[in-house]
């Protein structure tokens, strides 16, 4: 049978396919669109398999709140240049609001199934890494912060005020997260495994160094475990000199916050996204 032109460019429009893909569809179809458009996705889904195994270093990170909630959710991609794609960040906006419309609180299958739509319209390996969504505490402040290149993103909630200047120290958390990117919050997160590594580390060090050869053995011992204190106050977040003040540390911020505001500061949940980390 004639297949129309009209039919074959409002079937482009509708699933992003080649134009000759379009009337090869609708000519194994008898010029049925809905079937057509079902046999063009079945071959877009098994061309996005075949494209599974590329590497996705490249996507955003997107943050939304809602009432007493935020999310973050990190999608990933091949290339900047869909990174970019207004299609994209779409999504990136469409996932957040389903997350909240449905409850979820990690990456669920819809989240997966609206992603591979896109994937098979523009033909590149996709996925939605991780989320996570956070309660605000009633008595408590949440701020959030994505980088210009939307490649890392932050949260923090603060617990035991809502004052503006709470809040404010919140959202400078973020920026401090986001500019030095710690790699654990506190130092009771840290594994003993990772302490040990680095321990190994700074006794080789020791031992390298010439002038520690004649230092007594409870000199090169206390050497050791300061420079192992040192370093674990420069990869955990309380413990790094603030962003906005290099001659304090995040915990003497909050303490300093605290007693400005008249309130008892603790930090709640604390996230951080960097793409593909």
């Amino acid at each position: 049978m004639e297949i129309k032109a009209s039919d074959v460019k409002a079937l482009r429009e509708k699933t992003g396919a080649g134009m000759m893909e379009c009337k090869k569809a609708l000519e194994q179809t008898n010029g049925n669109s809905a079937e057509a458009e079902k046999l063009l996705k079945e071959k877009g889904l098994a061309a996005v398999a075949k494209r599974a195994d590329r590497a996705t270093a490249e996507g955003r990170i997107f943050v939304k709140q809602q009432n007493n909630k935020i999310a973050m959710v990190e999608v990933t991609c091949e290339t900047d240049f869909v990174a970019n794609n207004a299609d994209f960040i779409a999504l990136g906006a469409k996932l957040l609001d389903v997350t909240f419309e449905k409850g979820y609180t990690k990456v669920e299958k819809e989240h997966s199934d609206m992603l591979l739509e896109l994937a098979t319209k523009i033909r590149e390996n996709m996925s939605v890494r991780r989320l996570c969504v956070i309660d605000i505490p009633a008595c408590g402040v949440a701020a959030s912060y994505v980088h210009s290149d939307h490649k890392t993103g932050a949260i923090v909630v603060i617990n035991g005020s809502t004052d503006g200047k709470v809040k404010q120290f919140a959202y400078d958390c973020c920026l401090h997260m986001a500019a030095f990117t710690p790699t654990y919050i506190t130092q009771s997160e840290v594994p003993q495994s990772y302490i040990d590594e680095q321990t190994e580390i700074f006794k080789a060090q020791i031992d390298q160094d010439e002038k520690m050869k004649d230092k007594p053995e409870n000199v090169r011992t206390g050497i050791l475990k300061g420079k192992i204190s040192k370093h674990l106050a420069e990869v955990c977040f309380v413990d790094q000199m603030f962003v906005k003040d290099d001659k304090k540390t995040v915990t003497a911020k909050l303490a300093e916050t605290g007693k400005e505001t008249g309130a008892s500061l603790s930090f709640g949940k604390i996230v951080l996204y960097v793409l593909g980390k």
